[in-house]
């Protein structure tokens, strides 16, 4: 059985004073674990240009994407590939949304909320909420435009809900295709132009047009004033977010180009909003009149013709 005395700690002296004694010892240092590391000093005014970056968005995005490097990605054909896209939480949903809602000066919305994780199932389901809240709230203002009368007859409009879904839907593709396309061309020619991917895009339309689910809510109301009031201001919403995020992508290049290319963005939501507006809200409605009355006039008719 070993001695007590060789069970006991043993304190040893200061490390200077051994390695005075022993110089080729070899010493670990242990820093406890609660201390807090001292900061070091960085270069001046280097830190509060990398605020201004984050601030604004314009950092790099050589973490995200080495992160999604690390990814490993299935093949398109299976339905890991597209589960992919769907990868978001509410948080995120409800914090692109919120972006979506107050876009401020100076902040790039892609960089900010978008390239850390693109995601379809916002775009998706904002789409499809958008389609619904057309559908059911023009068919709602028909007949609240010809309540009272005696010779309407409410018939609903099940066909707004395709027309409205192709659309919305075409709009929330087609058009990022194209200016993907256009951006993919212009990248060619302008060596320092900002790219964006296509799943960024799709993500950027699909976001913006959060706004016009509460705006197609609100045109149910019977005032033509009112109604074009919202839709200025939901234009002005989401036609910034647009110009806002697609500005740095064009802004190297040619002047005419640029501006060119940020109208047409504009332009093209305008035709969006100003159309489904005149469409499902401002439409002229045939009075419908019910059929009990066809047969006096009917046996009327046919009294005279005999």
């Amino acid at each position: 059985m070993a001695a007590v005395d060789d069970l006991q700690f043993e304190e040893f002296g200061d490390t200077a004073t051994s390695l005075a004694a022993n110089p080729d010892a070899t010493t670990i240092s242990i820093e406890d674990p609660g201390e807090t590391p001292k900061h070091q000093p960085g270069p001046p005014g280097g830190s509060g240009r990398e605020e201004d970056d984050e601030l604004l968005g314009n950092d790099d995005s050589d973490k995200t994407e080495l992160l999604a490097g690390q990814k490993k990605s299935s093949p398109f054909w299976t339905f890991e590939y597209y589960q992919t896209f769907f990868d978001v939480d509410t948080y995120q949903v409800f914090d692109r949304i919120k972006g979506s809602l107050l876009p401020i000066p100076g902040k790039n919305f892609v960089r900010l909320y978008i390239r850390s994780n693109p995601d379809l199932y916002g775009p998706f389901w904002i789409c499809a909420t958008l389609v619904f809240a057309i559908a059911i709230s023009g068919n709602l203002s028909n007949f609240l435009i010809h309540l009272g009368r005696k010779t309407y007859h409410y018939v609903p409009e099940f066909r707004k809900v395709s027309i409205a879904a192709t659309i919305i839907y075409a709009y929330a593709w087609l058009v990022p295709l194209a200016l993907w396309g256009f951006l993919v061309w212009r990248n060619s020619k302008v060596m320092n132009i900002v790219s964006y991917s296509f799943l960024e895009i799709v993500c950027v339309y699909g976001y913006s047009l959060f706004i016009y689910i509460p705006t197609a809510i609100l045109w149910i109301i019977p005032q033509k004033v009112v109604r074009w009031i919202l839709v200025m201001i939901a234009l002005g919403i989401s036609g910034s977010v647009l110009a806002m995020t697609f500005w740095p992508a064009v802004r190297e290049d040619n002047r005419r180009i640029a501006l060119a290319t940020i109208v047409t963005i504009v332009l093209l939501h305008m035709l969006l909003s100003v159309g489904c507006l005149a469409y499902f809200f401002d439409a002229p409605e045939m009075d419908h009149l019910p059929t009990s009355t066809a047969a006096p006039n009917q046996t009327v008719a046919a009294a005279k013709s005999s």
